[in-house]
């Protein structure tokens, strides 16, 4: 170390020059305290009962009709009773929940007695927990936790247990709940929400349709891709960010094509917690904005409308040299260009590839095809640029903006192959 930036050889405390100074402030600062004990590997989902011992006796077991009828849930409450456990399922997590869903959760819980939650299965089941254990503990409604660390009490313990590989919601302290009546979606988040055993087991992940495959497995890279770039954006999180863009791009066409490809499953899965712990401490940026509004006024699937709309915040984004940058350094890391070439050819690659995974998946390549009225773009430009995610976009974005960037997602993207 230098001695600019230790103490110097007469004991006085260290002077920075103005370079180290600069370098210094170039980094973002953090104050990350892990909270979620991370378990991965096939099978791993047999420990559940030894886990849950130390944490409490009465369960409630949120998951939704789909995992129920795949036998998970009464494979894991199978598990955790012959552990000495007393379990109470609840089965009906809707995809995107609602604070009335979150409402019918809490009555079971209440009525149960339960002193520990367990979420099996995609980011709903998750967010569905993490919503009644706000309520079940500090009471009132899910508006009232609106933000972060609204909780005052302390919180039952959680145990999530994802069946898909995309939200990454196991490793974040916050539940995203729609308001029932608005339909505007509430991020809200505190430390004591966050999920104290996260459970990663690939061959849970066997079961999902296709179609969910796809649509979370573009949701975790777009997770990737955008907290690589934003404004709160820190070495910790870059750590996590371009860790999961490496495992999921190389793994997501194996999952496509192989769906019981076990490997695949198992790097898409710890791509999707990890870059869940990016987004802990980075958060999201407009892409996820621009999304919410379609999910809420037209039903178009999160992973489809975040895929449709990332390509473009990224070519946005990328007007602005910094964010540039970290689309390139993000687009080296599997190799997909090479930062020497170039910022503006590693981005025009990046977005190339993003387009050829959105097309081995599937996924829907104009607003039109999702069937989305063109004629609400001004509504839902006004409620993107109000979104917190849009807040932390490495680039300004405003209304008009938004009204572009829908504009644009009506013209049927390329054919480029992943």
């Amino acid at each position: 170390m230098s001695k600019t930036l230790a103490q110097n050889e007469t004991g006085q405390g260290a002077q920075l020059n103005p370079r180290d100074a600069s370098v210094i402030e170039s980094l973002s600062p953090f104050d990350y305290q892990p909270r979620t004990r991370l378990i991965f590997g096939t099978n791993s989902v047999e420990r559940v009962g030894e886990l849950a011992r130390g944490l409490g006796r009465k369960i409630l077991l949120v998951t939704d009709a789909g995992i129920v009828a795949a036998g998970h849930a009464e494979r894991v409450q199978r598990i955790l009773e012959a552990a000495g456990m007393t379990v109470t399922l609840y089965g009906k997590a809707k995809e995107n929940p609602t604070t009335r869903d979150v409402d019918e959760c809490l009555a079971v819980a209440k009525s149960a007695g339960i002193d520990l939650l367990i979420g099996l299965g995609g980011g709903s089941s998750m967010d569905t927990a993490k919503g009644c254990n706000f309520l079940l503990t500090n009471g009132g409604r899910m508006q009232d936790y609106w933000g972060v660390g609204k909780a005052v009490k302390a919180m039952l313990p959680l145990i999530a247990i994802p069946t898909t590989a995309g939200t990454g919601s196991e490793c974040q302290s916050f539940a995203l709940i729609a308001d029932e009546a608005t339909h505007e979606k509430m991020a809200c988040g505190d430390p004591k929400a966050a999920a104290r055993i996260a459970i990663l087991d690939p061959a849970l992940t066997l079961s999902q349709p296709q179609r969910v495959a796809a649509c979370t497995g573009i949701d975790a890279i777009a997770h990737a891709v955008e907290t690589a770039v934003t404004k709160k954006r820190n070495a910790l999180s870059l750590m996590y960010s371009h860790e999961a863009f490496k495992l999921a791009v190389g793994s997501f066409p194996a999952v496509m094509s192989e769906p019981k490809n076990l490997e695949a499953r198992g790097r898409m899965l710890l791509g999707a917690a990890l870059v869940g712990m990016a987004i802990e401490n980075s958060m999201l940026g407009a892409a996820h904005s621009a999304a919410n509004p379609l999910t809420a006024h037209f039903g178009v699937v999160h992973g489809q409308a975040v895929g449709i709309m990332l390509p473009l915040v990224v070519r946005f984004n990328g007007q602005d040299a910094v964010a540039r940058q970290g689309y390139a350094e993000l687009a080296s890391a599997p190799e997909i260009a090479c930062v020497s070439d170039g910022h503006e050819q590693a981005l025009e690659a990046l977005i190339a590839r993003l387009e050829a995974l959105l097309n081995l998946a599937g996924m829907p390549r104009s607003l039109a095809e999702c069937g989305v009225d063109r004629a609400k773009i001004p509504v839902m430009a006004a409620e993107a640029a109000k979104q917190w995610t849009a807040t932390f976009n490495p680039r300004l974005i405003t209304e008009k903006d938004f009204v572009e960037l829908y504009e644009a997602a009506f013209v049927p993207r390329g054919n480029g192959d992943a």
